[in-house]
């Protein structure tokens, strides 16, 4: 029998900042001195919030027509504090005085954070039609040398998800490690195709040109931090955040497809197109990323105002758990199985309804 949902009102955009935020001025203190703020750091982002949403299932309502000037200085924050994380880490990691379970701790942290709150952050500002927040957007995926997915996923993902041309959506049956492969060699390729095909109608330097040039620079920064040992955690911090970005893109759409319309194309992107969770403190740590019908749907309507419809189809698991089952392919594939085939009844229920 389901537990009884209870919806409670839209969260405010400090609530977010707060859920969002509050890692790091215990990672930062963690990083230079150990101890419980390191731990409480971690728990945070490693399970206490998974735990609250399993025992307390409330789920926000619905904002309509709202406003909310203050979610882009949240944002940038959060970009800054990327920024900032990488670099500390990296001295930390190679200079403080951690012992080796708190080193270890200290890097699946940020890695965390970086992969579950700066990546949802950066992609609300790659959205944002100011040119100065989507360069920030675009720089904090430079820094976790990830600086492609700013073109791919507006130019690809967007375009062309739920079909076998988005190498960001996960085909039914495929695992987590094919697609990780799959997709990040793919949205690369792609991306590159996409923005090379832009430059004919702009000019100036190509993104790919600034991405790989600033990926260096990065590795440079953290060479000069902690020599080769400071280039190899940041590049490990890295790949961390990308797994879960990749992660994250495997779950809210795998084995959703767009039907083909007589004419040869897909039919339009719908909510049914990809999963969602409703789950209330996931959510606001992720800054509504779970809301991803909608965003695909409004891709430039602000985070706190991102809609959940009834007809949007839900996980049972919050987000970050719902990734760490797809760690297991075959508990995955057992586990999501029913829920995608009610989607495709309901969905088939649907076309045979006469108008």
């Amino acid at each position: 029998m389901p537990r009884p949902i209870r919806t409670i009102p839209p969260l405010p955009v400090a609530a977010f900042a707060v859920a969002a935020l509050l890692p790091l001025p215990l990672l930062t203190l963690g990083a230079t001195m150990g101890g419980p703020a390191l731990w409480a750091a971690f728990l945070y982002m490693a399970l206490l919030t998974i735990l609250i949403d399993e025992m307390i299932p409330l789920t926000a309502a619905t904002p309509e027509g709202e406003d909310f000037p203050a979610a882009d200085a949240l944002l940038v924050g959060v970009a800054i504090g990327a920024l900032l994380a990488l670099p500390l880490t990296t001295w930390a990691l190679t200079h403080a005085a951690l012992n080796t379970p708190e080193q270890i701790a200290l890097f699946l942290t940020t890695g965390f954070w970086l992969g579950q709150v700066s990546h949802p952050a950066a992609h609300e500002l790659i959205h944002r039609p100011t040119r100065a927040l989507f360069r920030l957007g675009t720089l904090v995926y430079v820094a976790l040398l990830f600086g492609h997915h700013a073109s791919a996923h507006r130019l690809v993902h967007h375009a062309r998800v739920a079909t076998t041309d988005d190498p960001n959506t996960a085909r039914r049956g495929e695992s987590y490690y094919r697609f990780l492969l799959r997709a990040w060699a793919g949205s690369f390729i792609k991306g590159l195709q996409a923005e090379t095909a832009l430059r004919s109608q702009k000019r100036g330097l190509h993104p790919y040109a600034f991405c790989l040039a600033g990926a260096a620079l990065a590795l440079i920064l953290a060479t000069l931090i902690g020599g080769l040992p400071g280039l190899l955690i940041w590049a490990g911090l890295a790949f961390h955040a990308q797994s879960q970005i990749l992660l994250s893109d495997y779950v809210q759409h795998y084995g959703l497809t767009r039907a083909t319309r007589p004419d040869g194309k897909p039919e339009p992107v719908a909510l049914q197109h990809s999963w969602n969770t409703p789950h209330w403190l996931t959510s606001a740590v992720l800054l509504n990323a779970p809301r991803h019908s909608d965003h695909h749907l409004n891709p430039s309507r602000p985070f706190p105002a991102l809609r959940l419809p009834d007809e949007a189809p839900c996980l049972p698991w919050p987000l970050p758990l719902a990734c760490m089952i797809a760690l297991v392919p075959p508990l995955w594939r057992r586990l999501i199985r029913p829920h995608l085939t009610r989607l495709r009844a309901l969905q088939n229920e649907k076309q045979d309804t006469p108008p």
